[in-house]
């Protein structure tokens, strides 16, 4: 067995180069999951045997395949050594076969060392006639394309094929999806997708068309895959959510905010149609008092004045000149005085409008309270686009100054704060967002080639900030080099999950 793995581990000590980057889009981000599955017998010295197909990571270091792909390797597993080629990269991997299932045509592959990117199953309905996408390894195309052995064992694009789910069939008390993408022998074991790139079969044959019949393929459908990986204890990523492209959840979100946008101003009109409604009829009331007022004070020094008119004529009756006199200049000062009074009036169109009894939107928006503090956040459906990742409620403690959990700084973006993330074990990119004021954290997810996360890590080294921080110098240092990280990225993701949190019970 030793030769053997030596045999093996010669054949891919010729590969050289890597995979071109893949496309950013659903499929291509599935792509990097798949696998070519590579089956080598010998008998002593001679290799007798050498065989190959197609198969998909469901975790790191684990990989699903058809049984009858790895059956040398399962019959006789001290002549027969298995192998697994990644779709990118320099390297390939040996592997062991961890569970089989000949009756259902499924197995589980370890690999010995590596890591792969995981795909998600999809347990969610899918509707007859829905478009189809075949990712594998057909055995007709290397026929026409490889040089030599070493073409098998060289890291590579799988090819794809498209095509329309018909149904479901029953084959030999297996439930099969029926469907019309190409695909030919060396494809058993690879993936079937929808077209957010979820698998939701593993193909398995097809029929032959004979006469011009045009063949068909079949697909173990997920829900005998799933109950094969439980029985292995296999844990794998499962999505129900249905597909929506990220063009059209995206122009959703755009309309939703555009919506909120309007209700939003609508309700601000009306709160300062009312206020000046209100400061409208204060002045009006303010007004009106102010002329009443004058008009009383008026026919009061009026009165006045004509009890000093007839002071005066009493006075004079009385030969008294002198307090006469006095009591016709009192009364004429008091007649200027109601005359003055009448005539300052306001006119009732004369309204003073205070400029603060009006709302100020922008003080009451300021004055809108922020979560900080632990919560729990929960995935709004409608809202998001799920491929692969997991929609279990997330934790969060957020304090003031972009600290979450305790940890970890974000950087400021308006009123949002974002950190990106780009681990060395993965290959993806993370743009984390979160707004305090409504709640709402958002994550949105690349999933990237080899090629790219190289590129991305590159920009990542200039980034010495991780654990929180108060400088905010150094936190605006934090949201430049983000900014230059995210303008490296594809123009859509291929994620987008957003949470609405509350607080921790």
């Amino acid at each position: 067995m030793a030769r053997i793995l030596l045999f093996f581990a010669a054949q891919l000590a010729l590969v050289f180069g890597a995979a071109s980057p893949a496309r950013a889009d659903d499929i291509s981000a599935s792509a990097r999951s798949v696998v070519r599955v590579v089956v080598i017998a010998v008998d002593g010295e001679e290799v007798v045997g050498f065989g190959h197909g197609s198969g998909f990571a469901v975790s790191g270091n684990r990989v699903v395949t058809n049984a009858h792909v790895v059956a040398l390797a399962a019959e006789n597993p001290e002549n027969v050594a298995v192998g697994v080629v990644p779709s990118e990269g320099s390297k390939s991997y040996g592997a062991r076969l961890v569970a089989y299932d000949a009756a259902h045509d499924l197995a589980l592959l370890e690999l010995t060392e590596g890591s792969l990117p995981p795909a998600a199953l999809y347990m969610g309905p899918f509707a007859e006639g829905g478009n189809v996408v075949a990712l594998g390894y057909p055995g007709n195309v290397d026929l026409a394309t490889a040089q030599s052995a070493n073409d098998y064992i060289t890291p590579q694009a799988p090819t794809r094929s498209a095509g329309n789910y018909s149904n479901d069939r029953q084959v030999d008390g297996i439930r099969a999806l029926l469907h019309t993408a190409n695909i030919a022998r060396g494809n058993s074991g690879g993936p079937l997708l929808d077209t957010c790139g979820r698998i939701v079969g593993v193909n398995t044959f097809i029929t032959r068309g004979e006469e011009g019949d045009a063949p068909f393929g079949f697909a173990i459908a997920n829900s005998e895959v799933a109950t094969f990986l439980r029985g292995a204890k296999q844990p794998f990523s499962a999505v129900t959510s249905p597909c929506v492209s990220m063009e059209d959840r995206l122009n959703a979100e755009r309309s939703r905010e555009e919506q909120e946008k309007a209700r939003a101003e609508a309700i601000e009109t009306r709160a300062r149609d009312k206020a000046e409604q209100a400061a409208l009829a204060k002045a009006q009331a303010e007004n009106e008092d102010l002329r009443e007022n004058r008009l009383a004070f008026a026919i009061v020094l009026g009165v006045l004045s004509l009890a000093a008119f007839g002071g005066a004529g009493l006075m004079a009756y009385k030969d008294r000149m002198r307090p006469a006199m006095l009591f016709v200049g009192g009364g004429a000062l008091l007649l200027v005085g109601a005359t003055f009074a009448f005539l300052s009036r306001p006119a009732r169109d004369d309204l003073h409008i205070r400029p603060d009894a009006a709302i100020e939107t922008s003080d009451a928006k300021a004055g809108i309270s922020e979560a900080t503090g632990k919560s729990v956040c929960k995935l709004v459906e409608n809202r998001s686009r799920v491929t692969v990742s997991s929609t279990d409620d997330v934790a969060l403690d957020w304090a003031p100054g972009g600290c979450m959990n305790g940890r970890t700084q974000y950087a400021r973006a308006g009123n949002v704060w974002r950190r990106i993330l780009v681990p060395n074990g993965e290959a993806t990119v993370s743009v984390l967002e979160y707004t305090p004021s409504r709640s709402e954290y958002v994550v949105t997810r690349y999933l990237m080639s080899q090629e790219a996360m190289a590129e991305v890590r590159r920009l990542r080294e200039g980034i010495n900030i991780k654990a929180c921080s108060a400088d905010e110098e150094s936190r605006a240092i934090l949201g430049d080099r983000q900014d230059t990280i995210r303008s490296s990225l594809p123009q859509l993701p291929n994620e987008r999950l957003v949470y609405q949190c509350g607080p921790a019970d």
